[in-house]
């Protein structure tokens, strides 16, 4: 989730706001995968209102929670053409009016307020991404959104290195955490494609290529290396229609090859087929797990197909994403990833020598490392450090920082608690830190068989029985996985002792994967193991 908030004034007094991107996540671990959002309760109690929202490209972690916090704002949206056309899209579907979405092109500047604001191409996994360079007072920072700096992107330009060498020196860098900890440089685009062409020529049966739908320079690299084998082109899943949809419209993938529908495949021989499919990270719902499960009505996937993960694992997707590759492989299906076939992915991110000939052009007076986790954060610090760039600080959600004549400084930390949106509703729901430890809701009835291991722990035996019609939809195959590690690991002479060990732990793992704690109503029962000489 992205949301930065840029202020300019003295705190309390007639200070003005822009608000740079308003992304979202989406929660796997969750019943019906819902979204988290930012959470915009501290704003209020601040007297922040954003007098516009500021778009850097369109990746759903940078627009994705538009459509549900900037009702809330009601600010004029300014966004690249690509980003735009996403957004409206969004906005349609969900009844919201578009006139607050407008159009800039990447070169342009705008102001809003005591800002000026220019949009300053980078390459990035999407077309139109842009840092921006925010202007205010005597001050001038750098926002750098996601970049890279690819020779040869597919679809943009590289980046203008006169351009950066023109703004420097600026006083803050916010800056891409992502690949801080990698030595060299980041794969480019044009590698990746040429990979892709060699891979799906020693492909013999049916070849699925999983990408993120936002990823147009990679979806363009499949879409050519298909053509150039002599397979036909289909896409699976929405985000996919739509991304290709808008990105046409807006004359980026002019030479993508003609469209198969997906109700054709069927009739075409399975070496003419190659489907561009949404579902690398392992979503339930995706296109791709359909095929994993038997259970895509128009295609069914088998031994001497390929499906080839052209995307990373995102950090916390790595169980969903085995479960995934676990079905696939019963399919005996051929897969291609990340870890056997490195090269048929490039991150959209800076590694090391990117940020230092990067910094050597804007020359930061600071540093704010943003993006990625704590230790991409720290090492970005030590990297600027080595270069001379104050970076005092690694922020965290709901960190106020103040950047004046002294540096960087801490002011505030404003805890950030997490807010949970169906995907299907405009209006937030309750939040998940809001839900414990209130009033239970509806019920929860488990059974179980148990039988003792001998060494201390025990064993499910049977199938499980849950009843869950009452309370929030329970993820049936993660639960139980989580049960039969906990059962093995409990002691306990009775079944008494059993559930007055397991009880606590039920509670605890249903209040972290449901919306509302439900009333659970617990049964075991002991079953007798079966004795070694028995036979069968």
């Amino acid at each position: 989730m992205n949301l930065s908030l840029y202020g300019f004034g003295e705190r309390g007094q007639e200070e003005e706001w822009v608000a740079v991107d308003c992304g979202m996540m989406i929660r796997q671990d969750l019943p019906d995968s819902p979204l988290q959002v930012p959470n915009l309760d501290t704003l209020p109690t601040l007297g922040i209102r954003p007098r516009a929202l500021i778009i850097t490209h369109g990746h759903e972690d940078h627009i994705g929670a538009t459509a549900w916090l900037w009702p809330k704002w009601g600010c004029p949206i300014w966004a690249t053409p690509l980003a735009a056309g996403l957004l409206r899209a969004k906005f349609i579907e969900r009844g919201l009016a578009t006139d607050a979405i407008r159009v800039i092109e990447p070169g342009e500047a705008m102001e809003t307020g005591p800002f000026t604001l220019r949009y300053l191409p980078v390459p990035h996994s999407i077309p139109e991404s842009c840092s921006l360079l925010l202007a205010a007072g005597e001050y001038r920072v750098l926002h750098t959104g996601d970049w890279k700096l690819d020779p040869e992107p597919l679809i943009g330009r590289p980046i203008s290195a006169a351009t950066f060498r023109a703004i420097a020196p600026v006083d803050l860098v916010v800056g891409d955490s992502t690949n801080a900890p990698i030595p060299g440089h980041s794969r480019s685009e044009g590698e990746v494609a040429q990979a892709l062409e060699h891979t799906i020529a020693r492909c013999e049966g049916r070849v699925v290529v999983s990408c993120f739908a936002s990823n147009l320079a990679r979806v363009l690299s499949i879409g050519r290396a298909a053509q150039g084998n002599g397979r036909r082109v289909s896409l699976m899943g929405r985000s996919m229609e739509r991304m290709v949809a808008v990105a046409r419209g807006l004359g980026y993938l002019d030479d993508f090859p003609p469209l198969v529908p997906v109700s054709d495949l069927g009739y075409l021989p399975p070496n003419e087929v190659l489907v561009i499919a949404t579902g690398s990270q392992g979503e339930p719902r995706a296109a791709l797990s359909r095929l994993a499960r038997g259970r895509h009505h128009a295609m069914e996937l088998g031994a001497g197909d390929s499906v080839i993960f052209s995307a990373k694992a995102i950090p916390g997707n790595e169980l969903m994403i085995e479960r995934l590759k676990n079905g696939l492989t019963r399919l005996a299906v051929t897969l291609l990833d990340e870890f056997n076939h490195p090269e048929l992915h490039a991150s959209g991110h800076p590694a090391q020598e990117e940020l230092r000939t990067f910094y050597g052009w804007v020359k930061p007076r600071h540093l704010l490392p943003v993006h990625g986790e704590p230790r991409h954060q720290r090492a970005h610090r030590e990297l600027a450090e080595s270069l001379g760039i104050h970076a005092p600080l690694a922020p965290l959600n709901g960190d106020l920082i103040r950047l004046d004549a002294d540096g960087l400084t801490l002011e505030a930390r404003y805890p950030q608690p997490p807010c949970i949106v169906s995907q299907n509703a405009v209006a937030p729901l309750a939040g998940l830190a809001g839900d414990r430890p209130g009033p239970r809701q509806g019920s929860l009835y488990l059974a179980i068989s148990v039988t003792a291991t001998g060494g201390g722990g025990w064993t499910r035996t049977g199938r499980l029985m849950l009843d869950a019609r009452q309370s929030s939809p329970v993820d049936e195959e993660t639960f139980t996985d989580w049960l039969d590690e906990v059962l093995a690991s409990l002691s306990g002479d009775t079944l008494a002792e059993l559930r007055l060990a397991l009880q606590p732990q039920l509670v605890g793992w249903f209040a972290d994967h449901l919306r509302r704690l439900p009333e659970i109503h617990l049964q075991i029962l002991a079953v007798e193991a079966p004795s070694a000489t028995e036979p069968g």
